[in-house]
């Protein structure tokens, strides 16, 4: 899979990781209510099961769960995030907002024209079903886990060899012969019968607010009977302002001061009527601040030194059904990746059992009518074909080793089979040595790291209740 920042972040809500923290036999019993105890930390039942369900997993190994140590191997997972996010704290890493922004501004799959696009962005959370707070979030906390693994290497000498390495990972001539399945997927058509039935599973997110929203504009024509912005307008703007803080509606103003009320009857927060039809009449910003607020609640609202008064009086809440073009779209989408990462996942399956030959590759073509490709790659910035973050899995692989390569979208995916690579030479005066110095030195942190692990088990004392753990396995 890409390495891409993006790619382990949908991965890892796709796919559950398992950390081992080497915790050895801390079973014990306790609290009735506390699953794990780090420290003075304590981890309830109630939010592990909450982890738990947030988690991606079949029917399947929830109906076989007390009899695996599926859910041991979670929590230890669970533990493991923790820890190191205490570990973060204790060491005083940081990250700005502003260094967040960068992050994902600068990510390639967030481009367009060589500019971050906001749309690609949101196209992205739309697709992989993610909240913008959620995926930031994530992506602060491996920018974090970076900055530890740099701290813990700092001060070691670094050998040779492993800068060659990080090199040789990104500068090479690799031929490969490759299956581009997106033709394959593009072909697949969702059962209506599906996506009945995924609607039907979640009626209740397909809902949308439409909202009464009021507001008139305060002018010094209409509160003083003056055209100037004088100090008796703003006085009475304050007037108004505590007057609401009191508790005063806007019925109450315009009634004092004659005022003429803009009623909108129904708008979403896209700025439709409920015909669809976009409403042109009011300000996108001013329409957002009002949009947002509580009903019944009006505020004075403060736009480049305009005022107005706004409010939301109704707020009427519409099932979309699948008639709508849009939920559809969204439900066709979610279940077109379920797709793909279902069939990934076999033929990832089948590579790890050894089942995916030269013979199985030839037969994989014909019955798809997929052509083999070929090509060389000779370095990162050939990306007509493979973007970087695959390009540089590609060049991890040995001659002869097939392996499955997608971008983190999942609308890019082949099959790769590595036919021949020819290293480049390697010596300090390079370009960009200082920038495989720098990632050799990552790399290296992510051994001390494991090492690390011994030392972070004894200064945090973790204690699993195991009878809590036994109850939480027979709810499922």
């Amino acid at each position: 899979m890409t390495t891409s920042i993006l790619a382990k972040i949908l991965i890892a809500i796709i796919i559950l990781p398992f950390l081992f923290w080497g915790m050895g036999d801390v079973f014990s019993t306790g609290n009735q209510n506390v699953v794990v105890t780090i420290n003075s930390e304590k981890i309830s039942a109630q939010n592990f099961a909450d982890y738990v369900n947030r988690l991606n997993i079949s029917e399947q190994q929830r109906d076989n769960i007390t009899k695996t140590d599926l859910l041991d191997k979670i929590l230890s997972d669970y533990v493991g995030k923790k820890i190191i996010a205490l570990e973060i704290v204790d060491q005083g890493v940081r990250l700005n907002n502003q260094s967040l922004k960068d992050i994902i501004t600068t990510e390639e799959n967030f481009q367009k024209d060589n500019k971050f696009s906001r749309t690609e962005y949101e196209k992205f959370l739309l697709e992989s079903g993610i909240s913008a707070p959620d995926f930031e979030q994530n992506i602060a906390t491996q920018e974090k886990k970076r900055q530890l693994l740099t701290f813990l290497s700092e001060g070691v000498k670094l050998p040779d060899f492993l800068i060659e390495k990080e090199y040789t990972n990104e500068n090479q001539i690799k031929t490969i012969e490759y299956l581009e399945l997106d033709n394959l997927y593009k072909e697949y058509l969702v059962p209506n019968a599906e996506i009945a039935k995924t609607y039907e599973s979640n009626k209740n997110l397909f809902t949308q607010d439409f909202k009464k929203i009021n507001y008139v504009e305060l002018t010094p024509d209409n509160l003083i009977g003056q055209k100037e912005y004088n100090e008796s307008y703003f006085k009475k703007i304050d007037e108004i302002e505590n007057a609401i803080l009191d508790g005063d509606k806007i019925n109450n103003f315009v009634n004092e001061f004659n005022l003429s009320l803009i009623v909108l009857n129904g708008a979403n927060r896209l700025k439709k009527n409920k015909e669809g039809k976009d409403i042109k009449k009011i300000d996108s910003e001013l329409f957002t601040k009002i949009f947002n607020l509580d009903k019944n609640k009006p505020e004075l609202i403060n736009i480049n030194n305009k005022y107005y008064l706004g409010e939301v009086s109704n707020i009427e809440k519409i099932s979309r059904s699948l008639k709508d073009k849009e939920i559809r779209e969204i439900i066709v989408s979610q279940l077109k990746i379920k797709h793909i990462i279902e069939n990934n996942t076999k033929i990832v399956k089948e590579m790890s059992e050894g089942k995916f030959n030269n013979d199985r590759f030839q037969k994989f073509s014909k019955d798809n009518k997929l052509k083999i490709l070929k090509t060389s790659i000779k370095d990162m910035k050939n990306k007509t074909i493979f973007n970087s973050g695959m390009i540089k899995e590609i060049f991890k692989m040995n001659d002869g080793e097939f392996q499955l390569i997608t971008d983190s979208k999942l609308t890019k995916n082949y099959i790769i089979l590595a036919i021949k690579t020819q290293n480049l030479p390697f010596n300090k005066s390079i370009k960009d040595y200082e920038q495989y110095k720098k990632k050799a030195r990552l790399n290296l942190a992510n051994q001390i790291y494991s090492t690390f692990d011994q030392t972070i088990n004894s200064k945090y004392d973790v204690k699993i209740n195991k009878k809590v753990l036994s109850r939480i396995k027979n709810t499922f």
